[in-house]
Protein backbone atom coordinates (compact mmCIF):
# COMPACT_ATOMS: atom_id res chain seq x y z
CA UNK A 1 0.00 0.00 0.00
CA UNK A 2 3.18 2.67 0.80
CA UNK A 3 4.42 1.40 -2.20
CA UNK A 4 1.63 2.07 -4.25
CA UNK A 5 1.04 5.72 -2.60
CA UNK A 6 4.84 6.58 -2.82
CA UNK A 7 4.58 5.70 -6.42
CA UNK A 8 1.28 7.32 -7.06
CA UNK A 9 2.29 10.28 -5.64
CA UNK A 10 6.03 10.47 -8.10
CA UNK A 11 3.97 10.31 -10.81
CA UNK A 12 1.31 13.11 -10.01
CA UNK A 13 4.10 15.16 -9.56
CA UNK A 14 5.51 14.58 -12.83
CA UNK A 15 2.13 15.03 -14.51
CA UNK A 16 1.78 18.37 -12.91
CA UNK A 17 5.25 19.46 -14.33
CA UNK A 18 4.13 18.50 -17.54
CA UNK A 19 1.38 20.22 -17.55
CA UNK A 20 2.89 23.35 -15.59
CA UNK A 21 6.28 23.34 -15.91
CA UNK A 22 6.24 26.62 -17.50
CA UNK A 23 4.98 28.41 -14.43
CA UNK A 24 6.65 26.01 -11.83
CA UNK A 25 9.93 25.96 -13.34
CA UNK A 26 12.41 27.90 -11.34
CA UNK A 27 14.47 29.04 -14.37
CA UNK A 28 14.50 29.20 -18.33
CA UNK A 29 15.56 25.51 -18.95
CA UNK A 30 17.45 26.99 -21.99
CA UNK A 31 18.83 30.05 -20.19
CA UNK A 32 23.05 29.45 -19.67
CA UNK A 33 24.99 31.19 -17.15
CA UNK A 34 28.89 30.06 -17.99
CA UNK A 35 29.79 32.11 -14.79
CA UNK A 36 27.74 29.65 -12.44
CA UNK A 37 28.58 26.68 -14.39
CA UNK A 38 28.59 22.68 -13.10
CA UNK A 39 27.85 24.15 -9.59
CA UNK A 40 26.30 21.73 -7.11
CA UNK A 41 22.55 22.12 -5.36
CA UNK A 42 22.29 25.14 -3.00
CA UNK A 43 21.27 28.45 -3.14
CA UNK A 44 18.90 28.88 -6.11
CA UNK A 45 19.76 26.41 -7.74
CA UNK A 46 18.20 23.50 -6.05
CA UNK A 47 20.37 20.74 -7.71
CA UNK A 48 22.87 22.74 -9.29
CA UNK A 49 23.86 23.54 -12.69
CA UNK A 50 25.23 21.93 -15.21
CA UNK A 51 28.34 22.73 -17.74
CA UNK A 52 26.74 25.55 -19.33
CA UNK A 53 25.60 26.99 -16.27
CA UNK A 54 21.67 25.78 -16.89
CA UNK A 55 19.30 25.39 -13.71
CA UNK A 56 19.28 21.47 -13.56
CA UNK A 57 16.11 20.99 -11.51
CA UNK A 58 14.21 23.41 -14.37
CA UNK A 59 15.45 21.39 -17.04
CA UNK A 60 14.55 18.48 -15.31
CA UNK A 61 10.18 20.37 -15.00
CA UNK A 62 10.99 20.85 -18.74
CA UNK A 63 11.87 17.36 -19.37
CA UNK A 64 8.94 15.87 -18.00
CA UNK A 65 6.22 17.19 -20.80
CA UNK A 66 8.45 14.62 -23.72
CA UNK A 67 8.69 12.23 -21.12
CA UNK A 68 5.09 11.83 -20.70
CA UNK A 69 3.81 12.58 -24.38
CA UNK A 70 6.51 10.55 -26.28
CA UNK A 71 5.79 7.35 -24.61
CA UNK A 72 1.99 7.76 -24.25
CA UNK A 73 2.02 8.42 -28.02
CA UNK A 74 3.77 5.32 -28.78
CA UNK A 75 1.52 3.35 -26.44
CA UNK A 76 -1.54 4.86 -27.77
CA UNK A 77 -0.18 4.33 -31.44
CA UNK A 78 0.69 0.68 -30.20
CA UNK A 79 -2.46 -0.28 -28.29
CA UNK A 80 -5.06 0.70 -31.49
CA UNK A 81 -2.52 -1.10 -33.71
CA UNK A 82 -2.06 -4.40 -31.72
CA UNK A 83 -5.66 -4.42 -30.38
CA UNK A 84 -7.37 -4.03 -33.63
CA UNK A 85 -5.22 -6.70 -35.80
CA UNK A 86 -5.20 -8.95 -32.03
CA UNK A 87 -9.16 -9.21 -32.70
CA UNK A 88 -9.38 -9.66 -36.29
CA UNK A 89 -6.49 -12.66 -35.93
CA UNK A 90 -8.28 -13.99 -33.33
CA UNK A 91 -11.66 -13.91 -33.92
CA UNK A 92 -11.48 -14.71 -37.67
CA UNK A 93 -9.01 -18.07 -37.16
CA UNK A 94 -8.04 -19.84 -40.54
CA UNK A 95 -5.92 -18.63 -43.12
CA UNK A 96 -6.28 -15.17 -41.88
CA UNK A 97 -4.95 -15.45 -38.39
CA UNK A 98 -2.06 -17.27 -40.03
CA UNK A 99 -1.01 -14.76 -42.32
CA UNK A 100 -1.55 -12.08 -39.68
CA UNK A 101 0.59 -14.65 -36.87
CA UNK A 102 3.58 -14.94 -39.40
CA UNK A 103 3.98 -11.56 -39.85
CA UNK A 104 3.62 -10.85 -36.44
CA UNK A 105 6.65 -13.09 -35.93
CA UNK A 106 8.60 -12.13 -38.21
CA UNK A 107 8.64 -8.06 -37.01
CA UNK A 108 8.51 -9.59 -33.08
CA UNK A 109 12.05 -11.27 -34.26
CA UNK A 110 13.66 -8.04 -35.21
CA UNK A 111 15.35 -6.24 -32.11
CA UNK A 112 13.24 -2.82 -31.71
CA UNK A 113 15.73 -0.75 -29.93
CA UNK A 114 18.63 -1.60 -32.21
CA UNK A 115 16.76 -1.14 -35.33
CA UNK A 116 15.66 2.26 -34.07
CA UNK A 117 19.14 3.24 -33.55
CA UNK A 118 19.56 2.22 -36.95
CA UNK A 119 16.24 3.44 -38.90
CA UNK A 120 16.77 7.34 -37.05
CA UNK A 121 20.46 7.38 -37.17
CA UNK A 122 20.41 6.69 -40.87
CA UNK A 123 17.48 9.18 -42.12
CA UNK A 124 17.82 11.90 -39.21
CA UNK A 125 14.15 12.11 -38.65
CA UNK A 126 14.00 13.50 -35.30
CA UNK A 127 11.54 12.92 -32.60
CA UNK A 128 8.74 11.64 -34.88
CA UNK A 129 10.42 9.11 -36.68
CA UNK A 130 11.78 7.77 -33.21
CA UNK A 131 8.35 7.49 -32.00
CA UNK A 132 6.98 6.18 -35.31
CA UNK A 133 10.03 3.43 -35.46
CA UNK A 134 8.68 2.19 -31.51
CA UNK A 135 5.22 1.87 -32.63
CA UNK A 136 6.27 -0.35 -35.42
CA UNK A 137 8.25 -2.72 -33.47
CA UNK A 138 5.90 -2.54 -30.74
CA UNK A 139 3.06 -3.69 -32.42
CA UNK A 140 3.71 -7.41 -32.70
CA UNK A 141 4.04 -8.38 -28.58
CA UNK A 142 0.94 -6.75 -27.83
CA UNK A 143 -0.57 -8.59 -31.16
CA UNK A 144 0.18 -11.46 -29.48
CA UNK A 145 -1.31 -11.04 -26.04
CA UNK A 146 -4.64 -9.56 -27.71
CA UNK A 147 -4.91 -12.60 -30.08
CA UNK A 148 -4.45 -14.88 -26.79
CA UNK A 149 -6.88 -13.31 -24.92
CA UNK A 150 -9.58 -13.71 -27.90
CA UNK A 151 -8.62 -16.97 -28.64
CA UNK A 152 -9.58 -17.78 -24.82
CA UNK A 153 -13.28 -15.77 -25.25
CA UNK A 154 -14.06 -16.59 -28.72
CA UNK A 155 -15.89 -19.70 -28.12
CA UNK A 156 -17.59 -18.86 -24.94
CA UNK A 157 -21.42 -18.53 -24.64
CA UNK A 158 -21.96 -15.08 -25.07
CA UNK A 159 -20.12 -15.24 -28.61
CA UNK A 160 -22.03 -17.74 -29.34
CA UNK A 161 -25.55 -16.32 -28.05
CA UNK A 162 -24.57 -13.05 -30.92
CA UNK A 163 -23.94 -15.16 -33.56
CA UNK A 164 -26.77 -16.61 -32.88
CA UNK A 165 -29.30 -13.24 -33.04
CA UNK A 166 -27.72 -12.23 -35.79
CA UNK A 167 -25.40 -9.64 -34.88
CA UNK A 168 -22.34 -8.39 -37.43
CA UNK A 169 -18.68 -9.23 -37.03
CA UNK A 170 -17.48 -5.89 -35.92
CA UNK A 171 -20.28 -5.14 -33.21
CA UNK A 172 -19.05 -8.87 -31.61
CA UNK A 173 -15.75 -7.41 -32.14
CA UNK A 174 -16.08 -4.30 -30.44
CA UNK A 175 -19.09 -4.57 -28.38
CA UNK A 176 -18.66 -8.03 -27.01
CA UNK A 177 -15.16 -9.30 -26.74
CA UNK A 178 -13.39 -6.32 -26.74
CA UNK A 179 -14.52 -5.28 -23.30
CA UNK A 180 -13.46 -8.85 -22.32
CA UNK A 181 -10.26 -8.75 -23.50
CA UNK A 182 -10.14 -4.96 -22.05
CA UNK A 183 -7.63 -5.45 -18.95
CA UNK A 184 -5.24 -7.17 -21.26
CA UNK A 185 -5.56 -4.07 -23.68
CA UNK A 186 -5.13 -1.61 -20.97
CA UNK A 187 -2.62 -3.99 -18.85
CA UNK A 188 -0.37 -3.78 -22.56
CA UNK A 189 -0.34 0.10 -23.31
CA UNK A 190 0.77 0.99 -19.87
CA UNK A 191 3.57 -1.67 -20.43
CA UNK A 192 3.87 -0.08 -23.84
CA UNK A 193 4.69 3.20 -22.12
CA UNK A 194 7.12 2.18 -20.25
CA UNK A 195 9.25 0.70 -23.00
CA UNK A 196 8.59 3.93 -24.93
CA UNK A 197 9.87 5.74 -22.20
CA UNK A 198 13.06 3.47 -21.92
CA UNK A 199 13.36 2.92 -25.66
CA UNK A 200 13.20 7.29 -26.29
CA UNK A 201 15.69 7.86 -23.44
CA UNK A 202 18.13 5.13 -25.11
CA UNK A 203 17.63 7.46 -28.00
CA UNK A 204 18.66 10.34 -26.81
CA UNK A 205 21.45 9.41 -24.88
CA UNK A 206 22.97 8.52 -28.06
CA UNK A 207 22.35 11.42 -29.54
CA UNK A 208 19.14 10.17 -31.55
CA UNK A 209 15.26 11.68 -31.59
CA UNK A 210 15.46 14.87 -29.89
CA UNK A 211 17.57 17.91 -30.82
CA UNK A 212 20.47 18.98 -29.15
CA UNK A 213 20.50 21.15 -26.08
CA UNK A 214 17.09 20.17 -25.75
CA UNK A 215 15.17 19.63 -21.72
CA UNK A 216 15.10 15.31 -22.31
CA UNK A 217 15.81 13.02 -19.23
CA UNK A 218 17.59 10.67 -21.69
CA UNK A 219 19.65 13.40 -23.23
CA UNK A 220 20.40 15.04 -20.13
CA UNK A 221 22.39 11.59 -18.69
CA UNK A 222 24.53 11.90 -21.90
CA UNK A 223 25.16 15.32 -21.43
CA UNK A 224 25.96 15.39 -17.66
CA UNK A 225 27.88 11.98 -17.18
CA UNK A 226 30.94 14.43 -16.54
CA UNK A 227 29.88 16.11 -14.21
CA UNK A 228 29.37 13.39 -11.34
CA UNK A 229 32.26 14.87 -9.65
CA UNK A 230 31.11 18.69 -9.45
CA UNK A 231 27.09 17.90 -9.83
CA UNK A 232 26.13 14.25 -9.27
CA UNK A 233 22.48 15.57 -9.49
CA UNK A 234 23.02 16.83 -12.78
CA UNK A 235 22.86 13.18 -13.91
CA UNK A 236 21.65 11.59 -11.01
CA UNK A 237 17.95 13.26 -11.47
CA UNK A 238 17.53 12.29 -14.90
CA UNK A 239 18.11 8.53 -14.22
CA UNK A 240 16.36 8.42 -10.49
CA UNK A 241 12.91 10.35 -12.30
CA UNK A 242 13.31 7.60 -15.65
CA UNK A 243 13.50 5.06 -12.89
CA UNK A 244 10.50 6.15 -10.96
CA UNK A 245 8.05 6.88 -13.55
CA UNK A 246 8.78 3.31 -14.81
CA UNK A 247 7.97 1.62 -11.99
CA UNK A 248 4.79 3.74 -10.84
CA UNK A 249 3.69 3.21 -14.32
CA UNK A 250 3.95 -0.61 -14.15
CA UNK A 251 2.51 -0.52 -10.78
CA UNK A 252 -0.83 1.45 -12.34
CA UNK A 253 -0.66 -1.45 -14.64
CA UNK A 254 -0.35 -4.21 -12.47
CA UNK A 255 -3.25 -2.77 -10.41
CA UNK A 256 -5.51 -1.85 -12.99
CA UNK A 257 -4.82 -5.13 -14.33
CA UNK A 258 -6.13 -6.81 -11.07
CA UNK A 259 -9.49 -4.50 -10.52
CA UNK A 260 -10.88 -4.74 -14.41
CA UNK A 261 -10.26 -8.49 -14.39
CA UNK A 262 -11.54 -8.94 -10.59
CA UNK A 263 -14.39 -6.73 -12.06
CA UNK A 264 -15.30 -8.90 -15.66
CA UNK A 265 -15.37 -12.04 -13.14
CA UNK A 266 -17.79 -10.50 -11.01
CA UNK A 267 -20.04 -9.52 -14.33
CA UNK A 268 -19.76 -13.12 -14.89
CA UNK A 269 -20.85 -14.59 -12.56
CA UNK A 270 -23.99 -12.14 -12.21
Amino acid sequence: MIVRALSALALGLVVIAALAGDWIAPFDPGAQDLANSAMPPGGAHWLGTDDLGRDVLSRLIAGSRTALLGPAAVALGVAVLSTAIGLLAGYRGGWVDSAIMRLVDLVYAIPPLLVAIVVVGVFDGGYPLAIGVLIALSVPADTRMVRSAVLAQRNLAYVEAARTVGLGRGRILFAHLLPNVLPTVVANLLLSFVGALVGLAALAFLGLGVGVGAPDWGRMLAENKGLLDLNPAAMIGPAVLITAVAASVTLLGDRLYDLMSARGRDAGRA
